[in-house]
């Protein structure tokens, strides 16, 4: 089948914990990656059949992948439940951290998924790139825009996501935009919530269950500073330098102008209580660009670039 130039896909290798060819319904036993049998609690399981029965109203369904533990949470039950009618979709753009495509790639092929690389061009927008406080609506606008083109081309795809209960409060304009393209969401139509998904994934024995939240390089960039293509590779050098350096798994470096901020999980601030350390990192920032930088000592928090937008702070009176 011909795809536009746009799609690259990825086909798996099937040499990794096979996954039986049965179908799932909401009444079948669960099965882990691995082929074994999962006991779940009764709200769970009650939770688990109603994404089923979603998922089991579809013909075909094409998944926003993105890698993070949602998305693969919702994959893994669409291949269980439609087997071979499932693809899953990752948008690749400088917004997108190397490692994280590496990752979804390597998920996909684990479960035994169809996976196509979709490129996405959200730099090229204006709107998005001077970088708003609903920045994000613009950039969820377009890929929903190119699932629903996919969706077409290869026919009677329904498309669905990993949005859970929780991604539904608060400032969410990239939910809003997906919103208003018609995407499915599973997961939090069935009420279930991170703390559901978590723990349903590792009863699945999916390998991310316990992965950080991570969102897209552009994040890290204050509101009203413009994203670019060299910003945003600077945010990702600086990220994996120190990574590299201290084995950190939650963490941001938060882009703003010529300082870098960085916040690390609150009960990872230790691996930076090391003055050689401090400094190898210092040292590696300011070769990337920044003139200064600060390690955030209240740690990371979801959304702390809002705490210093005027818009934002106006949001919340």
């Amino acid at each position: 089948m011909y795809l536009a130039p746009m799609f690259t896909r990825e086909m798996p290798k099937y040499d990794e914990h096979p996954i039986g060819n049965k179908m799932l319904t909401a009444d079948t036993t669960l099965r882990s990656l691995g082929g074994q049998a999962v006991t779940i609690s009764a709200d769970l399981r009650a939770k688990t059949s109603r994404v089923v029965a979603e998922l089991s109203s579809c013909n075909r369904v094409l998944v926003a992948f993105s890698g993070g533990i949602d998305s693969t949470l919702i994959t893994y039950l669409a291949k269980l439940t439609l087997g071979e009618k499932v693809t899953a979709v990752t948008a690749n753009s400088p917004s997108l951290p190397s490692l994280e495509l590496t990752e979804a790639k390597k998920l996909a092929t684990l479960m035994q998924v169809k996976h196509i690389i979709l490129r996405t061009d959200e730099l090229n927008d204006p709107n998005y790139i001077s970088n708003p406080t609903n920045r994000c609506y613009f950039c969820k606008k377009e890929l929903g825009e190119k699932l629903i083109q996919l969706a077409d081309q290869l026919g009677g795809y329904a498309i669905v996501d990993g949005t859970n209960a929780e991604d539904l409060q608060g400032h969410r304009p990239g939910a809003a935009a997906l919103t208003e393209k018609g995407i499915r969401r599973p997961l939090a139509k069935a009420g279930m919530n991170k703390q559901d998904v978590r723990e349903l994934a590792k009863l699945l024995g999916l390998p991310n269950f316990d992965k950080p939240s991570m969102p897209c390089l552009s994040s890290r960039v204050a509101y009203g500073e413009t994203i670019s293509p060299e910003r945003l590779l600077r945010i990702e050098r600086s990220e994996n330098l120190i990574r590299s350096l201290t084995g950190v798994k939650e963490l941001r470096v938060r882009d703003h102008g010529a300082v870098a901020r960085i916040e690390v999980g609150r009960n990872e601030r230790k691996l930076f209580f090391d003055e050689v350390l401090l400094d190898r990192i210092s040292e590696g920032l300011r070769s990337f660009g920044f003139d200064h930088v600060t390690v955030d000592l209240a740690g990371y928090r979801s959304g702390s670039m809002n705490e210093s937008s005027p818009a934002m702070r106006d949001r919340k009176q």
